[in-house]
């Protein structure tokens, strides 16, 4: 279960009373309040980014003592289902033995799902002096599977203590879910690029490579340069990279997409690349800019007769980068536009795919406002807008 806004301050709230209580009686002093607060919400602060990290060893261990510090134990382990990821206290980790024992602890709480208590455990601590005498283990789940335990060690294990570790274990299971959302996240948006290389359309391809090849005899360096500019194409739209790339890149991308359609149509085809220099190393999702242009040409030139014009223009405005592309050419119904952009296009559309995959990953990466914007209409061409921000998201 996510833990944002009104149930975060719960949480946060019961481990301020909860400290108050541990570092002093005296409830009604103010300062005394405000400064537990404040110590809450900075250890909370601290251990949040390495638990939106996910559950594994780096960032447990990061996190382990800022946990333990929100509860105030003389020990905390952090453990997934089957190993101890992290321990702090005032002596060493334990050792491979003791971690089977520490395993076993948890071994309750991993099958059931509930708090578990250990009474009268001396385990990690053989002197004679030990503060070390109980412990109280908390799951950690995310979409209400048991992932990993939380297990505080204390001289005592008092009923506020079990109730501070259940809060703690909660609101790290929101994080931890956080981190779960964000992964997913991370998988749609290369799966939606790993369909966008696979939804180039096989037509351009064929008909890219039957055009070079109609130039082998006629024209042999038309054709070593088409052929030159094809493989260019292909080594950007097909290779294995990140989410981003830099516009600069994205358009060399499109321009060799627009020397191999105008070998196919001639001089029916005709396009202005306006660029301003100074946004070219904006960082851009990767493939966002070709697909509109394909779309232009295949709903715009084919469709209007095979001739007309497509214009790709870039300007610096402010925070942000502005593309448009637009063509003369037939221009669609607003209807169908809506259409493919709910991902229905028809079979074999491969135009109106790109159009929704772009404007799905835009929303995704950027929020709902930096969607595409149409303006269309049968006969009267067609116009895509696109607003991308120069900074990257810091979780991209």
């Amino acid at each position: 279960m996510l833990l944002t806004g009104w149930a975060l301050l719960c949480v946060l709230s019961g481990l301020v009373g909860y400290g108050l209580g541990r570092r002093g009686r005296d409830a009604g002093r103010d300062e005394q309040a405000d400064n537990a607060t404040f110590a809450t919400l900075h250890l909370a602060a601290m251990a949040a980014p390495y638990l939106r990290a996910g559950l594994a060893r780096d960032s447990a261990r990061r996190a382990v003592r800022h946990l333990r510090a929100l509860l105030g134990t003389e020990a905390l382990a952090v453990t997934s289902t089957d190993q101890v990821l992290a321990w702090d206290g005032a002596w060493d980790p334990p050792g491979e033995a003791r971690t089977r024992d520490l395993l076993g602890h948890v071994h309750g709480v991993l099958a059931g799902g509930r708090p578990h208590l250990v009474a009268g455990d001396e385990l990690f601590c053989e002197a004679e002096d030990c503060a070390i005498r109980d412990a109280v283990v908390v799951p950690l789940t995310v979409d209400g599977r048991v992932i990993g335990s939380l297990a505080a060690y204390d001289t005592q294990v008092s009923a506020a203590l079990v109730r501070a570790a259940a809060e703690v274990g909660q609101w790290a299971s929101g994080q931890l879910e956080l981190a779960e959302l964000e992964a997913t996240r991370r998988r749609a948006l290369d799966a939606e690029t790993r369909a966008l290389r696979a939804q180039i359309s096989p037509h351009f391809v064929c008909n890219s490579l039957a055009t070079i090849a109609s130039f082998t005899r006629t024209d042999p360096d038309r054709a070593r340069e088409l052929l030159l500019d094809f493989a260019d194409f292909a080594r950007h739209a097909l290779r294995r990279a990140g989410d981003f790339t830099t516009l600069s890149d994205e358009l060399t991308c499109v321009d060799r997409y627009l020397l191999l359609e105008r070998a196919r149509f001639g001089d029916k085809l005709r396009f202005v690349v306006d660029v301003m220099r100074e946004v070219l190393p904006v960082p851009v999702p990767f493939l966002c800019l070709q697909p509109l242009v394909e779309n232009a040409i295949t709903h715009g030139i084919r469709r209007g007769g095979g001739s007309g014009e497509v214009s790709v223009v870039v300007r610096d405005v402010g925070n942000e980068v502005h593309i448009t592309v637009e063509d003369d050419g037939a221009g669609m119904d607003p209807e169908r536009v809506r259409e493919m952009l709910d991902g229905e296009p028809p079979s074999g559309d491969s135009g109106g795919i790109g159009l929704a995959n772009v404007d799905v990953r835009l929303r995704q990466i950027y929020g709902q406002e930096y969607g595409l914007v149409i303006d269309t209409a049968p006969g009267e061409g067609t116009t895509v807008r696109m607003r991308v921000p120069k900074i990257r998201p810091s979780y991209s």
